[in-house]
């Protein structure tokens, strides 16, 4: 005999149901993203995963005979976390605001714009807010820890012009500075492609560069290489602090914050890297899924002090490639404008 949905022998239909509706639901709402100029991922694995997740949900929910409304709430409540993850979060681009005070600063402060991982593949809202907001902040000097491109597009020639259109409007008094990514990512002859003939963008690659603000105050900033060897890089971020200039705030400028002890050792004052994205899903509680990092959590994101020095890794701008999702959960992209100041 025919079973109603409301009794218990008819709710395996109805799960069944619920299940194809909501994945058929996730795989669309992936595969609009693109179509919508949002982002450029492969929709098929995040949908295969989140549907799998769903129907094994469903079954759970009902070996417990859970109540139907329930069976109803859980399914449509991941839809909407992933809406929010693929379709919202990644575009709620801001500013996070931080001052350094130090005695090596004497003058009228100076703000220093901090952008990491702009993983572009195709301009989006995000870059366009990007530049929106480095406009309306006018920093005094910007620096661009790496990751420029998305490893999906690394060799893709319109993402190359569209990453030199985004970052030909960057603009400071006291110039642009920036150092690669991960090398799998983009190699430092790939980078010096993006900067070729951008006049106010210097490509550090193991070097200091001294920046004098109008008061005569001194910022030396170093651009590291990461290699993502830690050995190599524990070596050279030392062998760089014994070449660091005798006035002024240093800076070392990096793409990822695994050398940062060594760092602290060296001498510098402030650390700026990104790589991590702050583990760009996060969930409740347990916090980031992955850190992409040697040293764990320990500087998966925003600002700590190790010793005398301060080190801050950006959540970034942009998001994984691949089969990665194009998603960030409780972890917003963000740019950093710091305020140097003197601690007297």
């Amino acid at each position: 005999t025919w079973s109603s949905p409301l009794e218990p022998a008819g709710r395996p239909i109805v799960m069944v149901v619920i299940s194809l509706i909501t994945s058929f639901g996730v795989w669309g709402m992936l595969w609009l993203l693109p179509r919508a100029n949002r982002s450029w991922g492969p929709e098929k694995p995040s949908a295969l995963a989140l549907s799998a997740l769903i129907t094994l949900l469903l079954a759970l929910l009902g070996l417990l005979n859970a109540p139907l409304w329930l069976g109803i709430a859980l399914p449509l409540l991941l839809w909407a976390a992933a809406f929010y993850a693929t379709w919202i979060e990644p575009f709620r681009l801001g500013v996070t605001r931080q001052k350094l005070a130090s005695p090596k600063w004497r003058g009228q402060p100076l703000r220093v714009l901090h952008i990491g991982d702009i993983h572009v593949e195709r301009i989006s809202p995000r870059e366009r807010r990007l530049n929106a907001l480095i406009e309306s902040l006018r920093p005094d000097v910007i620096v661009f820890s790496g990751d420029f491109v998305n490893l999906s597009y690394n060799g893709d020639a319109r993402a190359k012009d569209e990453i030199r259109e985004i970052i030909r409007q960057w603009q400071a008094p006291l110039g642009v500075y920036c150092v690669p990514g991960t090398p799998l990512v983009e190699s430092l002859e790939r980078v010096a492609e993006f900067v070729r003939g951008i006049d106010q963008i210097t490509l550090l690659a193991n070097r200091w560069v001294t920046l004098t603000s109008p008061d005569g105050d001194r910022i030396n900033v170093c651009g590291m290489i990461t290699t993502h060897l830690l050995p190599q890089d524990r070596e050279r971020v030392a062998s760089l602090g014994k070449l660091a200039p005798a006035d002024g705030v240093n800076l070392l400028l990096t793409h990822s914050p695994d050398v940062a002890p060594e760092a602290a050792r060296a001498g510098f004052d402030l650390y700026l890297c990104g790589h991590t994205h702050g583990g760009q899903i996060r969930l409740p509680i347990i916090g980031p899924l992955a850190t992409a990092s040697a040293l764990g959590r320990r500087f998966v994101m925003g600002r700590k002090q190790v010793d005398g020095m301060t080190i801050y890794t950006s959540r970034g701008v942009g998001m994984e490639g691949l089969g990665a999702p194009r998603a960030r959960f409780l972890c917003p992209p963000e740019i950093i404008i710091w305020d140097f100041s003197t601690s007297s």
